[in-house]
Order: structure tokens, then sequence, then C-alpha cells
């Protein structure tokens, strides 16, 4: 048996062929992928869609006994996953070991859903309920930058609500979540949940097949548009958690200090590969160089390395395509803005970009108007709110932004403004399991977590009786 088997109906099997990992901080490949071809991604879907009269038939409380056992068994194996994790994706293990973590408690909490009918009516002539019924065969197509964490969220969802199956990870980042297939192979019924991994060639098959009944994609714009048009035949449900250029607006009477401790965390977290990072910080120019300076001690003093090394702060990109993008943006902008710090970046081998810190730059660069999804910062000066507000609404993006002051009324009125998703003040990336997390605009379709979220993975059922 391999390490890192697949899960298809219920048994764990080895791929048709086999796919290098690269550990994005050494550079090497230090293991080996099941790599699964069309029969086996077909094999996948034909036993989800069998396992899912069974499983949607069951009662909620009966499929979260199934999460909480899932749960239990992941929370025994949760540094071994982690440290695989920092291998593939880069992160610091302490930042996997809390991913893999919240795989459990993600679970746990889907566990105690209740999806009793919501009566509308009840009066002499008629009683109207309205029912949450599960789709069927569910596609989840995971992204690289948060594998498990986004694995468990959709698997979560998916599975609570009475729908079947089938995960597909990143072709970069596809063995933790085959190590926790593996862990709870024997405690998911046959075909609930399947996992296949590819080297990103079998999207195609998932997304057009009649079969499956709802895609539910994270990663990029570029890749979203693809799956909308490929679904459309069909008209699957979609919810596609698509590319962001978030802005920060930082006001005149904010604290540079608080506000560039804030900025920082929200800018590089994960080194950057987050779709709701602080892409661009707008700052009035009456604290411009203050905050520039602040967010640059920041930079120089940030702790770059392999992941598994202790004390380190921001691993490497994660993969060597957008390793080279970030560079070639980062070069770019050097011919239209300065670099005013770059932290200290390992010698040899390694995908490492550390946080940079570019001001005296503008919107019509490449930084600026593009998703650079890595750890370099533009920072742009304003003198007018209003001219900042426009600037920052001007992309075609819409996930997230944020506004920064002392004084929360006025700061909420400007980020009330904004074209976003979601908007915050004095914060960014404050995310929870209550809170409805959508885009606007090219940032995507749908709505993830909360009780939004999770209607996205039922049909409304409307039962209206008539009494008379």
């Amino acid at each position: 048996m391999s390490e890192y088997p697949m899960l298809i109906d219920g048994q764990l099997v080895a791929g048709a062929a086999e796919l290098d990992v690269v550990n994005p901080a050494t550079e090497d490949v230090f293991a080996k992928a099941p790599r699964a071809d069309a029969a086996q991604v077909e094999q996948a879907i034909a036993a989800a869609k069998k396992a899912f009269p069974a499983w949607s038939a069951r009662s909620v409380a009966d499929r979260g006994a199934v999460l909480v056992a899932m749960a239990d068994a992941i929370e025994q194996h949760v540094e071994a996953i982690a440290r695989v994790l920092t291998q593939e994706q880069g992160k610091p293990l302490g930042n996997a070991m809390d991913e893999v973590g919240g795989v459990a408690a993600t679970w746990r909490r889907y566990a105690k859903t209740d999806l009793t009918p919501k009566l509308v009516e009840d009066s002499e002539r008629r009683r109207i309920e309205i029912h949450r019924t599960p789709l069927g065969v569910v596609a989840a197509i995971i992204p690289w930058n948060f594998p498990v964490g986004l694995f468990a969220s959709k698997v979560a969802n998916a599975l609570i609500t009475g729908n079947t199956v089938i995960a597909k990870p990143a072709a970069t980042t596809p063995l933790s979540t085959l190590m926790i297939g593996k862990v709870i192979a024997d405690i998911v019924p046959a075909g609930v949940l399947n996992i296949v991994s590819d080297a990103n060639d079998l999207g195609g098959i998932l997304t057009g097949h009649p079969d499956i009944r709802k895609i539910s994609f994270t990663g990029s714009t570029a890749t979203g548009r693809k799956v909308m048009e490929n679904s459309a035949a069909s008209l699957k449900r979609v919810t596609l958690e698509l590319g962001g250029n978030d802005a920060a607006i930082v006001l005149d009477d904010a604290d540079p200090a608080r506000t560039a401790k804030g900025l920082f965390g929200g800018a590089f977290y994960n080194s950057g590969q987050v779709c709701l990072a602080v892409k661009r910080a707008y700052v009035h120019d009456s604290i411009y160089d203050r905050v520039v300076d602040e967010l640059s001690d920041l930079a120089r003093a940030a702790v770059v390395g392999d992941g598994l090394q202790q004390g380190t702060q921001f691993g490497p990109l994660q993969n060597r395509m957008q390793y080279d993008r970030v560079r070639e943006l980062l070069d770019d902008a050097k011919q239209h803005g300065t670099v005013a710090a770059e932290g200290n970046t390992p010698e040899g081998p390694g995908y490492f970009i550390a946080p940079t810190i570019v001001r005296d730059i503008s919107d019509g660069t490449r930084l600026v108007d593009e998703e650079q999804f890595g750890p370099v910062l533009p920072v742009i000066r304003y003198t007018d709110v209003e001219d900042a507000l426009e600037r920052a609404n001007s992309s075609n993006y819409g996930l997230g932004g944020s506004v920064w002051s002392s004084d929360i009324a006025r700061a909420a009125g400007v980020a009330a403004r904004l074209e976003t998703g979601s908007a915050w003040v004095n914060t960014h990336m404050d995310l929870g399991p209550d809170v409805p997390f959508a885009g606007a605009k090219d940032s995507g379709i749908g709505v993830e977590h909360a009780e939004e979220g999770l209607f996205e993975f039922t049909q409304i059922h409307v039962v209206n009786v008539h009494k008379g």
C-alpha cells in the first residue's frame, strides 16, 4: 500500500501513474503522489452517485456522528499530517498544526447542524414549510494555499447536508489531504467521500460531468471562469471563491505603529498567499512616511526559512510558477517605485521571497493593479479619501477590503462604500464560521461559511399544505 493512497468507493487505491511532489523550501522531490486517470475519476463519480440515496436518507444526527468519528480519528494524527503539509506547502509547522487541528474542529462544529424545516405559515388555510434537501454528488476542488483547511470546510458542508463528495486536491499539495483520506477510510461509508489526485488535468471531467450536481471551487478567477463554463451545460450549482486585490485605506488619523502591525499581518500571513490578504495599501500623505517606516522595520525583522525549522515565521512560495510570477511583478515594480525594505532571504535553494515593502508607486503599475498572491506590498500615497476610495473600487476584484482610523464611526462609513464582499475596520481577514464570506465582481459567486454557505449545498424545497 502506498503511503499516500487515493480513496475511491471506500478502498485505498494507487493511481494509474505517479506524480512528483516538491518541497518548496528545498526544491527537492520528497514524495510521490498517485496520479489518477480518467477511468478512476469516473469510478469515483459512480461510487458517489451510488452512495447518495442511502447517505441522504440518514438523519442529520447520524451524518453528524460520522463527522465526529472522523474528527476523533484526525486528532490522533495532527502532527504527522502537519509535517507533511509543511513539506509540500511550505508554511511554518505551527501554522500547519493549526490548519490540521482545524479540520477536526470544523467537522465537530458542522456535526451539530440543525436542518429542521422552517415554518413560514401555519394558518387555517394552509401550512407552508421550507425544507433543505441535498443536491447529489458534489465535487470539491481544493487550492494549494490551505489544502486541508478548505478541504475540511467543503466536505463538512456537503456531507452534513446529505450530499456525497469527490474531493480533488491541488496537484502540488495532494499529500496531506490523501493522508486524511487514509485515516478516515474505515469510518466514512463507501462512496460517500472520495479523494482523487491528478496532475491538474482531470478537473474538466468533474466540472462537465452530468452526474455531478455541484462544484465547490476555490482558486484563481481565470480557472473559475473555465469551471463555470464547463458547468453550464448541465446547469450545475457552483460556488466560486476566486481571486482578490484587497485594498486597505489608512485614514489620516490612524496610529502609524498600530496600523502598520495590522497591515503587515493582513498582507504577509502565509507569505501573502491568501485570496483576501491586503494586496495594496492606500496611506494618507500626512502619515505615509511613518507608516512605511513601521512596515519596513517589520519586514526587515521577519524570519524567513524552511517551515520545519524552529523560529521560522514565513516560508517559501508554494511552487515555482508562483515564485516566478511574484519575482516578475517585483522586478517590474522596481521600475516604477522604490523598495523601502526587503527582508532577509535564506541562501541556497527554495522559492523564497522575503516580506517586501514597495513605496512611491501608483495605480497603473502591475504590482498595484494585479493580484500578486505573494509577500510584496505596494504602499500608495493619497491626499483625498474620496480619491482613495475610488481607486480601491476601480479593481475588477471585490473580495475584501479594510479601513484604518482612530475614529471608528468615520472608518465604518468609508468601509460601507467599499465594493467588496467583506469590509473590515482596523483589522483584516477577520473571519469566523458564523460569518458569511462572499466575493463581489470577479472575486466569486456564492457564499461560504455560516447558514448562507451551508444552504449553498442544498435545494430549497417548499412544502405547501392546503387545509381547506
